[in-house]
Order: C-alpha cells, then sequence, then structure tokens
C-alpha cells in the first residue's frame, strides 16, 4: 500500500521573513508578471492551504520572494485524524468507544 501524503503551505511566513505582513503587498508584485487576481484570490492564496495552483503563479511567488519549493511547499505523511482528549485527560478515538449495545429481550 502507498503512502498517503498531504502538504504544508508556508507562503504566509515566507511573506513574514520577507517583511510582507499584508497580502495586498503581493497584487502590484503579481501583476508586475504579468500574473492578474483579486484581492479576494490572493487572501485566500496566503491565507489557506491551495488544492489548486497554476504554475505560472506559483513561479511568480518564488521569483517575488526569492525563495524555493521547498521554502512554500512542505511534504508530510497524510496521518488519520488524532484522538480527542476527554475532560479527564483521556484520549477518546472517536466514535469507536461509543457504539451501542446489541439489544436483549427479556420475557418476564
Amino acid at each position: 500500500m502507498t503512502a498517503k501524503l498531504d502538504y504544508k503551505w508556508h507562503l504566509r511566513e515566507v511573506m513574514a521573513t520577507k517583511g510582507m505582513f499584508s497580502t495586498t503587498d503581493l497584487r502590484p508584485l503579481l501583476a508586475e508578471r504579468g500574473i492578474d487576481l483579486s484581492a479576494s484570490q490572493i487572501y485566500r492564496l496566503v491565507v489557506e492551504v491551495p488544492e489548486r495552483l497554476n504554475l505560472k503563479v506559483l513561479m511568480a511567488l518564488l521569483d517575488i520572494l526569492d525563495c524555493s519549493m521547498e521554502d512554500l511547499v512542505e511534504p508530510v505523511a497524510a496521518g488519520r485524524p488524532r484522538a480527542k482528549k476527554a475532560a479527564d485527560g483521556t484520549e477518546t478515538t472517536g466514535v469507536g468507544d461509543f457504539r451501542p449495545k446489541r439489544a436483549r429481550i427479556s420475557r418476564s
């Protein structure tokens, strides 16, 4: 079975290291490179993890931020959901612990 992969998106952190703390800082820099995105598209690109990304946009970001692909995208193994901690500090694994018990019919 092949391991499932996921990724972490570090655009916001890389922008901060370059002194860019606002999503609006990217818009004119992208426009210089022929990429015309709306303010909301840029906001989502910075704040959320993109599911799809145009390679021209990616190359423009790498050029603007003077970084490599590894700086923006970090591959990670996709794990199963983490166990939740109960109020008493014990870990629960979700619904599995709360399965209903089979009913018994008794004759009185």
